[in-house]
Formats: C-alpha cells, sequence, structure tokens
C-alpha cells in the first residue's frame, strides 16, 4: 500500500485529498500545514508521494519541494494549485515536482496523477 503524506494549510483541502486517496486504497500516513512542517513530516516518514500546495504561510511549496529533493533526490512530489497559478507550477515543476493537480480536486485527476507519479 502506497504511503501518501498531505501537505495543506486549509484543513477542508487536506480532508478533500484524504478522502480521495483512502477511499482509492492508499494510507495517509500524515499531514502538514506549511512547508517547514512538510519537511520534518518527509524525513521522519518518507512517504512514497507526497501531496503539496503552493501557497502556504511560513514556507511556500515550493521552497519545501527544493529542501525535499535536495535530501532525498527520489522524492516524488504532486503540487496542488488553484487556478491561475500556472507560473508557480511551472516552478514548481522545475524544483523537482513530478506532477500537479488543480483545485478543486477531481478525484479520478488525482488518482491519475498518483499512479503517474508511482509507475502504476
Amino acid at each position: 500500500m502506497s504511503r501518501v503524506l498531505i501537505v495543506d494549510d486549509a484543513a477542508f483541502m487536506r480532508m478533500m485529498l484524504k478522502d480521495i486517496l483512502t477511499k482509492n486504497g492508499l494510507q495517509v500516513v500524515g499531514e502538514a500545514v506549511n512547508g517547514s512542517e512538510a519537511v520534518d513530516k518527509y524525513k521522519e516518514l518518507q512517504p512514497d508521494v507526497v501531496t503539496m500546495d503552493i501557497t502556504m504561510p511560513e514556507k511556500d511549496g515550493i521552497t519545501a519541494v527544493k529542501e525535499i529533493r535536495a535530501m532525498y533526490p527520489q522524492a516524488r512530489i504532486i503540487m496542488c494549485s488553484a487556478m491561475g497559478q500556472q507560473p508557480m507550477v511551472l516552478e514548481a515543476i522545475q524544483a523537482g515536482a513530478k506532477d500537479f493537480v488543480v483545485k478543486p480536486f477531481q478525484p479520478d485527476r488525482v488518482m491519475e496523477s498518483i499512479k503517474k507519479v508511482l509507475g502504476i
């Protein structure tokens, strides 16, 4: 079973993602509310995949991706962005994110992205 870390400052978004992932047989091993927490939780949990919000307080998702990928080059991270954040999505992909999904989440698209980055 694939292990997922969900990173989003909005509790509602984390809950929606957790629901989609668990219904599709994935295990949510942790949640983080900002980029700093994401880096710490990644070190602790070493999940198979991370869903990372772009805009968060304290440390944004792009900075967190860079830090995680610097320590764990094999990290698989999917960016989650609102519409209109295309330049930031591009920056996130350049920083090492493997894919992105747009909010509001479409369950099929989320799972397609997870399967793509996990190679299943």
